[in-house]
């Protein structure tokens, strides 16, 4: 039995009430939702400092870790600890970080909100990724995602302001949806819950919110994931290290439409059921 960390379960409040006042000058209360920031350290170095919802911090930091290629595996970590009272996570490692100080020395800030970073080494590394390339995707799957994604209850329907990104099995089973206030923390959180769950991403498909930036490209390749949807576009960059991976990037996924921009290969089309679905 592979051995796991030691973690807290130090979820918080994901949204705070507070009150308004609307045109006509009348007072109400509304949910927001909560941001607070986490300061990661690594065996008492400080790392970065994240800000976050709250809903999964541990998950999050070992997300974190393991899409910034710091720690190799889950296994080499002993604790994970968070404590809000002074918003910081401590991570201990068994061995330590070999040359953390220069792994982490350059940085690269990515667009979107909730604003990510990538240390800089990261796309010197998609050359080594391999993304299985059997994996297929049905488009009634597609559109059961869709669907589930559609009528999925969330902090955004209840108070908006956040991301949220979610992982389907191949016949597209809701696994995990984390929200937060950056999809780049969301998908962190689902690295972690696959890394301490030892969850491959083969056979996986990949949803977000957000924009398929590279840095989103990227970190689904890093788990293993040949399918990455959005509701939303994609970039240039996004574009370009999908077709470079061979992976299949679908962007505006709403109702019965999308846009398959690379991996075209990987889609099994039924283009009968968006006829039959747009006449119903």
């Amino acid at each position: 039995m592979p051995r796991r960390p030691h973690l807290t379960n130090a979820a918080a409040n994901l949204t705070q009430e507070v009150e308004v006042m609307d045109e006509r000058g009348r007072l109400s209360t509304i949910s927001i939702p909560a941001e607070r920031p986490l300061t990661v350290y690594v065996d008492k170095r400080e790392l970065v400092t994240l800000m976050t919802l709250g809903g999964a911090p541990e998950a999050l930091t070992l997300g974190y870790l393991r899409n910034q290629r710091l720690v190799r595996s889950v296994e080499d970590i002993e604790s994970v600890t968070v404590d809000w009272e002074v918003g910081a996570v401590a991570v201990k490692t068994y061995t330590g970080i070999a040359d953390i100080e220069e792994r982490t020395s350059k940085k690269v800030v990515t667009t979107g909100c909730g604003q990510g970073s990538v240390f800089g080494g990261l796309m010197d590394e998609v050359d080594q990724i391999t993304l299985p390339p059997e994996a297929r995707l049905k488009q009634s799957t597609l559109y059961r995602i869709v669907d589930t994604i559609r009528t999925q209850q969330s902090i955004y329907k209840q108070a908006g302001s956040v991301h949220g990104c979610a992982l389907f099995s191949g016949d597209g089973e809701l696994l995990h949806f984390v929200e937060d206030v950056g999809r780049h923390n969301a998908v962190d959180s689902i690295a972690g819950r696959m890394w301490l769950d030892d969850v491959g991403g083969n056979d996986k498909v990949f949803y977000t919110t957000g924009r398929l930036t590279s840095e989103m490209v990227i970190k689904g390749a890093q788990m293993g994931i040949p399918f990455l949807l959005s509701r939303s576009g994609t970039t240039q960059m996004g574009h370009m290290v999908a077709a470079k991976l061979g992976m299949s990037l679908l962007a505006r996924c709403t109702g019965k439409h999308f846009l398959a921009l690379t991996g075209r290969e990987r889609l099994i089309m039924e283009p009968h059921l968006a006829d039959v679905l747009r006449i119903a």
